[in-house]
């Protein structure tokens, strides 16, 4: 089982990189640090695939099944991997080459052990017509006066970014929404990779607004697309104590409703965000085959 998981981590680790395609702006923030509790946790199982299990050799491990829908991808791998990772530690410190494990977790008694529960972590992508300028603004403007060392400010920009999406259905071609639930204590590390896989796709970061620090990258102007672009790419990516529940998106419809419930999330629940898109700037273009190189899950309306 674990070869089978490595040989899949090795397929994954050579495929190629995305190719850049042009700047971008990001707007996020959040703490996994100063996270709440959840309410509850059960023994048995988490609603929506998690459940737990014992390993031999006398461990007890809480292992959460990751979900997925929109065909998984490199999203689905990074969810996977950040379970394997605990998995591995858990059977190194059973073995007594590793950290002791808590006395709840010895034993497989897991009724008795209580983690902090599982985080969804949510991606969801958009491709619009670049006719969609005022969206640019939009998310310019929210990245300009947006609170983003707050939960409740960071919940404005969730909010007002998926409305300001919701404003244009008449210029959306493609999308894709990808769900999964890991271990809270890979749940930093896990939105940081997807954090960083998105971040790498653009030529360089011109408006940000990120964790209460506002700034400028690059010396491009921050502008909107030129005539000849063909796409503006958005991506939102929110980390929850709630569990998100994002369908496929094959349609219009379908993904009016996923952002309703991404959008949705209350303050409470959201541990992190980021909002990127691209192209941002002044007079950038970004064109059919770059859109499709640089986001491959993404589907056709």
């Amino acid at each position: 089982m674990l070869a089978a998981l490595l040989s899949a981590a090795l397929a994954m680790v050579l495929l190629p990189q995305p190719a850049q395609a042009a700047s971008g702006g990001r707007i996020g923030g959040g703490s996994f640090r100063s996270a709440p509790m959840p309410r509850s946790y059960g023994g048995g199982g988490y609603s929506g695939g998690g459940y737990q299990r014992g390993f031999g050799g006398g461990i007890g491990f809480p292992f959460i099944v990751p979900f997925f829908f929109g065909g998984g991808g490199l999203f689905g791998f990074l969810v996977l991997m950040a379970v394997v990772g605990l998995v591995l530690n858990a059977f190194r410190g059973g073995g007594g080459g590793g950290q002791a494990l808590p006395a709840g977790m010895r034993g497989g008694n897991l009724d008795s052990y209580r983690p902090d529960g599982p985080v969804s972590i949510a991606q969801l992508q958009v491709g619009l017509l670049a006719s969609a300028r005022d969206l640019q603004r939009d998310l310019r403007g929210l990245a300009a006066s947006s609170d983003t060392s707050s939960s409740s400010g960071l919940q404005r920009v969730l909010q007002d970014s998926t409305l300001a999406l919701l404003r244009h259905p008449d210029l959306w071609v493609y999308a894709n929404a990808e769900v999964g639930q890991v271990p809270f204590q890979a749940a930093e590390s896990t939105f940081n990779r997807l954090s960083m896989t998105e971040r790498s796709k653009l030529t360089g970061e011109i408006t940000t607004n990120v964790g209460g620090s506002r700034g400028a990258a690059t010396a491009t102007t921050a502008g909107d697309a030129d005539a000849t672009s063909d796409y503006i790419a958005v991506t939102l990516l929110v980390a929850s104590r709630n569990r998100v529940a994002l369908k496929p998106v094959n349609g219009s419809e379908d993904l009016r409703e996923a952002l309703r419930v991404v959008g949705s999330v209350p303050s409470d629940q959201l541990l992190a965000l980021e909002v990127i898109w691209q192209p941002e700037g002044a007079g950038e273009v970004l064109s059919a085959d770059e859109l499709i190189t640089a986001y491959p899950d993404l589907k056709h309306l």
